[in-house]
């Protein structure tokens, strides 16, 4: 165990008993015009977009990444660098920490099983994060980072980009408003099939490129030889050990408009209809029912939403009379069906209304533009919430990530009892709600 990383956890720890103090004295600390000191973790891919964004008007002080060598990624080590050549550069998201006194705020864009570990220790060292979605890779480490934030009195946001968007939140505001009537049902459905190869791990070990610190990518997964064009770039998607498959990286943006819109708690139930994936690799196409308990915004005591991904296609036009027959349905969205009409919603996109004559002297919402960083950046200055704080992006990431585990155990009906984090009916799948860490990467609490 190195220096830097005794260090780490056992400033942690110590601090998670009085990070509820530390945050609101940052908070009060800096005035309404003073930019922010920010550091990034991971700044290659997905990263990159983050830490430019991120620092829109603010400061860079430091970055890390596993890989300080060439990258196929867009960005990286080498092009931070470059971009910010006074900021503080790292491997090693540990040593970072240890050394983060300047530091305002932090963002994680590492690969899903490695964002609760650098989030919840930011957090206890006082510091306001944004973490990449899906928030977690495990329903545990969502439920823990929700509540540490509470303690802890920092401001929190998922990467979730597109709740920010005019066109998302405009389909939230019509079927809030009831355009369509009460709803009895929505599906959501994604073109993407994450998956790892079929056969598994290759069973020959290849050199690890320069730059690239293997033990650091991997983290608290299970041990293993590098893989050339295996594992990256973004393939780790499709291995369990790693990312969360297609739930995991569109589901999480899908399922959100049925949140915002309608308000659903967690769900009563989930079931997957098809094939168990490969003990290692997610499979490449699901459909998964959710039953969620109905509220005044539901035609009934319950709402049934079906998720589709891969090859399982989009949902069939028939579900809703008010559908053209000829319509084309995006690749990626998500559909309500209410009483008297549908709405279309393509992910990223505006959304569609059928019948037509449904908006004849309908005054539409008026819905003002929002930058999801400067949401956060509000967020930290003022303590009010921002819009994907871990108050909301937990409960999301946990409906989200109880259909990987309902893809174990295909055509069983899992109970879910969100207060006490556990299937009421199947023991077998109480054991997927938290993965055991790598030794030497524990930490308290998760």
């Amino acid at each position: 165990m190195t220096l830097s990383r005794r260090k780490l956890l056992q400033t942690s720890i110590a601090a998670g008993a009085a990070c509820a103090m530390t945050a609101p004295a940052i908070l009060r600390a800096r005035s309404p015009n003073e930019m922010l000191n920010i550091a990034s973790i991971g700044v290659g891919g997905r990263g990159w977009s983050d830490v430019n964004g991120a620092t829109q008007g603010q400061n860079l002080v430091a970055f890390c990444d596993v890989v300080t060598g060439p990258t196929s990624r867009k960005g990286g080590y080498l092009e931070a660098a470059k971009r910010w050549p006074r900021a503080r550069r790292y491997q090693d998201w540990r040593q970072l920490l240890d050394e983060s006194k300047d530091i305002d705020a932090i963002t994680v864009s590492t690969p899903d099983h490695m964002h609760a570990l650098p989030t919840l220790a930011a957090m206890r060292l006082g510091k306001h994060v944004f973490t990449q979605k899906p928030l977690t890779h495990t329903i545990h480490e969502a439920r823990t980072l929700m509540l540490e934030a509470r303690r802890c009195g920092v401001a929190t946001q998922m990467g979730i980009q597109n709740q920010s968007l005019v066109g998302h939140r405009t389909t939230a505001a019509l079927v809030r408003g009831g355009l369509i009537g009460k709803i009895r049902e929505a599906h959501g459905w994604s073109h993407k099939g994450w998956a790892g190869p079929a056969e598994g791990r290759p069973e020959k070990a290849d050199p690890v490129p320069a730059g690239l610190d293997w033990n650091l990518w991997l983290g608290v997964a299970p041990e293993r030889p590098y893989a050339e064009k295996i594992y990256q770039p973004m393939k780790w998607r499709g291995w369990i050990d790693f990312g969360s498959g297609t739930l995991g990286d569109m589901g999480i943006h899908i399922f959100e408009p049925l949140v915002s819109a309608l308000g659903v708690d967690a769900p009563l139930s989930v079931k997957s209809v098809g094939l168990a994936p490969h003990p290692e690799t997610w499979q490449p196409s699901n459909t998964i029912e959710y039953e969620f308990a109905g509220n005044q915004t539901t035609a009934s005591d319950r709402l049934t939403y079906v998720w589709r991904d891969g090859k399982a296609g989009r949902p069939p036009l028939a579900r809703s009379k008010h559908l053209p027959t000829d319509l084309k349905l995006p690749n990626q969205g998500t559909l309500f069906v209410g009483e008297k009409g549908a709405i279309v919603h393509p992910h990223g996109g505006q959304p569609s209304v059928y019948p037509r004559d449904l908006l004849a002297g309908y005054e539409m919402p008026v819905i003002e533009k929002r930058g999801h960083f400067e949401n956060w950046h509000e967020a930290i200055r003022t303590g009010k919430a921002a819009c994907a704080s871990f108050d909301f992006s937990s409960p999301l990431t946990e409906t989200v990530l109880l259909g990987n585990i309902a893809v174990r155990f295909p055509n069983v009906k899992l109970q879910w009892d969100s207060a006490a984090l556990k299937f009421k009916n199947h023991e077998q799948a109480n054991v997927w709600i938290q993965t055991e860490y790598r030794k030497g990467w524990q930490i308290e609490g998760l």
